[in-house]
């Protein structure tokens, strides 16, 4: 085999390979179809008013608006920037391990990570 053909074929495995992550990775996610209900799941039992994480956070996972309002520290979504959404940091284990969310529980399921992070890099869109 020569080296041309060698270096077309690892070019055209390693294109494949990307289509086919890129492929696995939902698109279209819903608010209220995908996202509430995660949030509902794994963040609403404390992030209520009247409950500890309302209370030490100012953050409502309640509903749509409040979750975009935020808490006592900011922001906590910011449209289309996944990387830098304290969101997605904190249930991405990306912030100090003792603010990681869900507080002192198992850590998300990687579909239910993975659809917060599409949902915000796609906007964060109330659809």
């Amino acid at each position: 085999m020569n080296a041309g053909f060698k270096a077309v074929s690892r070019c055209s495995f390693a294109a494949v390979a990307v289509i086919a992550v890129a492929a696995c990775s939902p698109s279209g996610v819903s608010y209220n179809k995908d996202v509430q209900p995660t949030l509902a799941k794994n963040c609403s039992e404390c992030h209520t008013p009247g409950q500890k994480g309302f209370e030490a956070s100012g953050l409502d996972t309640t509903s749509y608006q409040t979750l975009m309002k935020g808490g006592k520290f900011g922001h906590l979504v910011k449209p289309g920037d996944a990387l830098s959404s304290a969101l997605n940091m904190l249930v991405e284990g990306r912030a100090h391990p003792s603010i990681r969310m869900p507080h002192g529980r198992t850590k998300l399921p990687d579909k239910d990570i993975e659809i917060l992070k599409v949902w915000v890099n796609e906007g964060a869109k109330n659809n």
